[in-house]
């Protein structure tokens, strides 16, 4: 594990979105323009890494209801 470390390998998967794609989607969601699992299925992602970027951007109304 100490030399996984120091090499910057860490155990783990790389995430889905890059920060961009991440920045997008939630400037996305904010106006309002789509619904998570539109969001989800334009990304090629869950929803629920929908409502866990817009929950890490700090989004108030991440738990919106889909209609």
């Amino acid at each position: 594990m100490k030399v996984a470390k120091a090499k910057g390998r860490l155990r783990g998967k790389p995430p889905k979105l890059s920060p961009t794609q991440e920045t997008h989607l939630v400037g996305l969601y904010r106006a309002g323009q789509h619904i998570t699992a539109e969001l989800a299925e334009l990304f090629s992602v869950g929803r629920s890494t929908v409502y866990r970027a817009v929950q890490r951007a700090g989004e108030p109304g991440a738990a919106r209801t889909q209609s």
